[in-house]
């Protein structure tokens, strides 16, 4: 089963990965102060993973893909894993679809 795992950085800052089944971390978040405000981030990925606009596609300086998914506000609320191609980021925003929305929420 899916699942976000929320957790603190060596800053104390909170921040959630969403795992697929396989265990391979799918998006990742920014740094929140407040672990109310990392749960509020949860929520935003459940509810704008299932709109593809919310998506942006990205290629980085070393020609890796990579996708960044952005709330209403235009606020990145999270950011994948580096692709070797577009076909493997395309992919990953799937997984994104599928498992946010009844993905369990674990603290770790």
């Amino acid at each position: 089963m899916a699942k976000f795992e929320v957790y603190q950085d060596a800053r104390s800052e909170y921040r959630f990965r969403l795992k697929a089944n396989n265990g391979q971390t799918i998006l990742a978040s920014e740094g929140y102060s407040a672990k109310a405000g990392c749960m509020n981030g949860i929520e935003s990925v459940r509810k704008n993973s299932q709109d593809d606009s919310k998506f942006d596609r990205k290629i980085s300086s070393n020609g890796k893909h990579y996708f960044n998914l952005k709330a209403s506000n235009g606020q990145v609320i999270g950011t994948s894993e580096m692709y070797e191609s577009s076909s493997g980021m395309e992919n990953g925003i799937a997984s994104v679809k599928t498992n946010a929305p009844n993905a369990s929420v674990v603290e770790v």
